[in-house]
């Protein structure tokens, strides 16, 4: 620790056990009946890049490869996870605690959405409650044995990605973003805050960054160039994946089929995060 601390760990670059202690006097054990290895966070730095898509498609592919899978969908004013897997019923509870609502291929998921009564019910909530409610999530949902669960922040940088970094023992986190200057700007602010809280960053998914002509086949930068290689470099950051606009893949969310999803975009991530389990 240095001479100087004024104990605001959260704002503090430096390594130290006080820093570590800190961090792990926050952390909420998860409902005594759920045994969670690998928690995967998806961020952005601002809505409408494709955060939740991303979310979807690696819990299905992880989900297809054998791996018990679940979705905590922390983006609790815009949720979008029950939509895009074509959940209708309702999650249920008791005593014990609330049980998450599985998809048709076995997909666990936790949503808002998932307790209102009507789906476009708006949930008008200040941040703590919201913040709370995601929290509530993790510690009352007995999720049982999961191998990987994928967390849908909402962007930014608020109440609950800062909830969600001190509250769960978060493995690592996939920064998602678009080609925009402007996204690539914002993106920076959920890095530098992930770097803060000292949570692994996995590395960065570009989405969005061309459709093919369906009749030459050729790639259209609708948003233009990629600036991905830029924003990994600067940050340090491994790139991942750089993702088209596939028309076939918003109509599969859409109508609630994404466990229909077919493309191998996301292959380099889901080898990355099975090497992960493997050293548990």
């Amino acid at each position: 620790m240095s001479e100087n601390c004024d104990k605001k760990c959260d704002e503090c670059s430096e390594e130290c056990n006080e820093k570590e202690k800190a961090k792990t006097d926050f952390l909420e054990k998860p409902h005594k009946n759920s045994k969670i290895k690998k928690v995967i966070a998806v961020i952005s730095g601002k809505g409408g890049v494709g955060k939740s898509l991303v979310t979807s498609i690696l819990a299905v592919l992880m989900n297809r490869n054998g791996y018990k899978t679940a979705v905590l969908d922390a983006d609790v004013t815009g949720p979008s996870i029950p939509k895009m897997f074509g959940l209708k019923q309702k999650a249920i509870g008791s005593e014990k605690g609330l049980l998450p609502v599985k998809s048709k291929m076995g997909i666990d998921i936790m949503s808002v959405n998932l307790l209102l009564e009507n789906d476009t019910d708006p949930v008008i909530w200040r941040g703590p409650i919201i913040a709370n409610t995601v929290k509530q999530f993790w510690t009352d949902v007995i999720w049982g044995d999961i191998d990987f669960m994928f967390i849908d922040m909402p962007p930014g940088t608020g109440d609950v990605p800062l909830t969600v970094f001190q509250s769960i023992a978060v493995d690592g986190i996939i920064v998602v973003t678009s080609p925009q200057e402007l996204v690539s700007m914002i993106v920076s602010k959920a890095v530098k805050m992930a770097k803060i809280m000292n949570i692994p960053i996995l590395g960065i998914v570009e989405n969005m960054c061309y459709v093919k002509c369906p009749d030459c086949n050729k790639e259209i930068k609708i948003f233009g160039d990629s600036n991905i290689d830029e924003i990994a470099k600067k940050h340090g950051i491994e790139e991942l994946v750089k993702l088209p606009i596939e028309l076939n893949l918003s109509t599969l969310c859409d109508k609630g089929m994404i466990e229909l999803f077919k493309a191998d975009w996301l292959d380099k991530i889901v080898i990355m995060l099975e090497n992960s389990l493997q050293e548990v």
